[in-house]
């Protein structure tokens, strides 16, 4: 069964940086779509960046020009920097295929963007 591991959140102030890794227990990061969701308190997960196996990627419009998902294949890890943070921002980050399978969620990793 494949682990993924979500870590580098934290508190930042508005428009500061983070960078979010996500570690794989075993080889699917070159093979599958990978995706960064969040989820903020009393909403839905929503997908914030994916990237294909071909490294092809897409970003939430509320997103664009801030975030950048990218992957090393070799260290089976899938990251996701994100700069120009604004309180909205504030959610758990997962990790997971792209789509999603139920069987991939993580703990997640927290990010609170606050003055």
């Amino acid at each position: 069964q494949v682990q993924l591991v979500e870590s580098g959140g934290g508190l930042v102030q508005p428009g500061g940086s983070l960078r979010l890794s996500c570690a794989a227990s075993r080889s699917i990061v070159s093979i599958y779509n990978m995706g960064w969701y969040r989820q903020a308190p009393g909403k839905q997960r929503e997908l914030v960046a994916g990237i294909t196996s071909g490294r092809s990627t897409n970003y939430a419009d509320s997103v664009k020009g801030r975030f950048t998902i990218s992957r090393d294949n070799a260290k089976n890890t899938v990251y996701l920097q994100m700069d120009s943070l604004k309180p909205e921002d504030t959610a758990v980050y997962y990790c997971n295929k792209y789509p999603p399978s139920p069987a991939y969620w993580g703990q997640g990793t927290q990010v609170t963007v606050s003055s």
